[in-house]
């Protein structure tokens, strides 16, 4: 073969090798793209809520919280707490929570209390829309007492819960962190309440443990719809 022949076979060979590893360049590329969006989509979502609030020092302390951690929580709160500090209502709606029914006087659903009971979820929309200028269709009902005929009639929807480490009876904290903690798993809906100073450390202790073990905190319709 003749030099000039084998400068140009060593052209064409060099060339086909850059196209190869520009190829090869371009796939890792295109591969860790598609990693990354992989791992942003791959959180664990659980949700956060607090009930029988709001409370006029710690539910404040808790938003602040919060909002410090850029976390959504869902809060069910009663009427008659609507009524008495409906700024404190607004605040939590302004940050970007979810208002739920708690029923107007915390009432347990019971064989002869069903009128009662659905006046009490009537009222409490009212007074959460005067103040938030949106109607709520998501309901906590006390102690977990439900009649689904409600949920048609009403047309609202029942969030329950699947962990309580039983915060309204704890002093302690960690003990409270330790429960969540220790049971928590994807697209679970934590049982809390905004009435305790205990439960505001607590909850924020649980919101920077989850979110190291790559939990994403929701708001409960997140889970319930997307």
């Amino acid at each position: 073969m003749s030099l000039k022949k084998r400068i140009i076979s060593c052209l064409i060979l060099l060339a086909g090798l850059g196209i190869i590893c520009l190829i090869g360049y371009f796939s890792q590329k295109e591969l860790e793209a598609m990693g990354n969006n992989v791992k942003s989509s791959d959180s664990k979502k659980i949700a956060l809520t607090f009930d029988d609030g709001p409370h006029p020092y710690y539910t404040r302390q808790l938003l602040k919280g919060l909002r410090e951690r850029e976390v959504k929580a869902t809060f069910f709160i009663t009427g008659k707490n609507v009524e008495a500090y409906p700024e404190i209502v607004k605040e939590i709606y302004e940050d970007g929570h979810l208002i739920g029914n708690h029923t107007y006087n915390h009432t347990q659903l019971t064989s002869q209390n069903a009128e009662k009971f659905k006046e009490e979820i009537i009222r409490t929309n009212e007074v959460i829309k005067d103040v938030t200028g949106e109607d709520t269709i998501f309901i906590r009902p006390p102690y977990g007492s439900w009649n689904k005929e409600f949920e048609k009639e009403l047309n609202m929807f029942p969030v329950l819960w699947n962990i309580d480490p039983l915060d309204w009876c704890s002093s302690d904290a960690s003990c409270i962190v330790r429960n969540v903690c220790s049971k928590v798993d994807e697209n679970d809906i934590i049982l809390m309440h905004d009435q305790y100073k205990t439960t505001v450390t607590a909850a924020l202790k649980i919101v920077d443990r989850l979110k190291e073990e790559g939990y994403e905190f929701v708001t409960v319709d997140e889970l319930m719809f997307d």
